[in-house]
């Protein structure tokens, strides 16, 4: 039977079931929340990262999810230093010159704090000089550090980063460190 496992990861928790060491000591990873034998994530976050994990014990499902070939959109909420302008927003949603290339085109729109939004620890810096604002981003790629880089390269670093949609699969009614099962759609 296919298990899919919804997951809020929490910031600073690792997406492995171990650490294979640090020099500062353990650090926190899926174990510490999951104790379903048998399943492994699909893709990946960053340990600076938050949001929604998929993890499974189906393979087919596992690529179908990672493989930036199957285009599964995500998306992201991003916190964002400053207030993009209409061609900030242009360009994101148009592809992105990085170093590795430029990326597909994504969706983009400014849009307010999201509702039922949980507290970081630590919480994010704050600039008195320098307001920040929030935009979904939906992207169907996974470059590395993929959103982080997008908005910096149009001005706008991310200051937060949460996973809020993979494919049909979204967060809603998890908070940090919470998960459930969902069905797997059949393809």
């Amino acid at each position: 039977m296919t298990r899919l496992i919804l997951f809020n990861k929490p910031y600073d928790v690792l997406t492995q079931f171990t650490d294979r060491g640090n020099a500062d000591g353990p650090r926190a990873t899926l174990s510490d929340y999951i104790r379903v034998p048998g399943v492994y994530p699909a893709g990946r976050l960053d340990r600076d990262s938050e949001g929604l994990l998929l993890l499974t014990n189906n393979g087919k499902l596992q690529a179908r999810i990672s493989n930036p070939k199957n285009k599964m959109p995500k998306t992201y909420w991003a916190q964002v230093e400053g207030i993009p302008d209409a061609a900030a927003i242009a360009a994101l949603r148009k592809g992105v010159e990085l170093k590795d290339g430029l990326t597909r085109p994504a969706q983009c729109e400014l849009m307010e704090e999201p509702d039922g939004l949980w507290e970081r620890n630590p919480p994010i810096r704050v600039r008195k000089s320098v307001p920040d604002s929030w935009i979904a981003l939906t992207i169907t790629e996974g470059k590395n550090r993929q959103v982080r880089r997008m908005t910096a390269a149009v001005g706008h670093p991310t200051l937060r980063l949460i996973r809020a949609k993979v494919g049909e699969w979204s967060l809603e009614g998890l908070a940090p460190g919470e998960w459930r099962e969902a069905v797997a759609q059949k393809r």
